[in-house]
């Protein structure tokens, strides 16, 4: 991964972009250089999951990291598992049943009872997941910072930060527990930092991509939040002007079929 930006004078950026080191994917290798810097502080990320950096630049800003990491993660029959009755689920779950700011899951209930109501648990989710694979179209730049779940769901197109709010909205919708995910994953056309859902069933979370794209257990997380607001790759405190960015995720040889 390489990211530049521009900055005007000495800016507060906030960096997310390592691999949690977890127990189901494990960081062998581990590297990230940047430009010059003023300060450098590591704090953590939400839920525990990863860190954050807190970086003081100025001028020109560079960061290239580079990671090695062995997945160790199942891939289970979702439309097997049972959901959480709300009154029996852990507190720090709770937070994920409720509205944010791109996930405006109170106002999509009527439509999730209509459309899904009859299923239940994981059940539910593959239905979701199918009904936005036929609903709605990947279209790569369709979309931007400010699109909610409900913008997508009007347009019917977006990208996959866009498809995991939708599903974030109607799991939550429906009373099921969901996160936003930020990822790595190989298999994702365009390459690029890449979001999926994590949804709380049988007592533990699930990755789910709703693009199909990342399979969950090619998948390694850098961070889980609300919404895409809580988990940027890059926080800018100040102004900056984008130069280039790339990502590059490949599967070792020995993991192919």
């Amino acid at each position: 991964m390489h990211l530049a930006y521009e900055l005007s004078e000495a800016t507060d950026l906030l960096l997310q972009v390592e691999v949690a080191d977890v127990a189901d994917q494990q960081v062998l290798m581990s590297d990230i250089d940047f430009s010059d810097l003023s300060h450098l502080a590591r704090v953590p990320a939400e839920e525990g999951l990863g860190d954050r950096i807190w970086i003081r630049a100025d001028g020109e800003f560079r960061c290239t990291y580079k990671s090695s990491i062995q997945v160790d993660r199942p891939v289970l029959d979702l439309s097997a598992l049972n959901a959480v009755k709300p009154h029996l689920l852990p507190w720090h779950t709770v937070r994920y049943l409720m509205p944010s700011r791109y996930c405006q899951s109170d106002q999509f209930s009527s439509f999730t009872d209509a459309q899904f109501g009859h299923l239940d648990g994981g059940a539910k989710i593959d239905a979701m997941c199918a009904w936005i694979h036929s609903a709605f179209e990947y279209v790569p730049g369709s979309s931007n910072a400010q699109t909610t779940a409900r913008d997508t769901f009007v347009q019917r197109q977006g990208i996959c930060r866009d498809f995991a709010h939708v599903l974030i909205t109607l799991a939550r919708a429906s009373g099921i527990p969901a996160r936003f995910v930020s990822v790595y994953a190989p298999g994702v056309t365009p390459q690029d930092f890449h979001a999926v859902a994590e949804i709380y069933l049988e007592g533990t979370w699930h990755l789910v991509d709703a693009t199909g794209m990342a399979p969950a257990d090619t998948i390694a997380r850098i961070g889980v939040g609300q919404d895409a607001a809580d988990v940027a790759f890059l926080g800018v405190f100040g102004q900056a002007r984008f130069i280039e960015q790339s990502v590059v995720v490949t599967k070792p040889e020995s993991d192919f079929p």
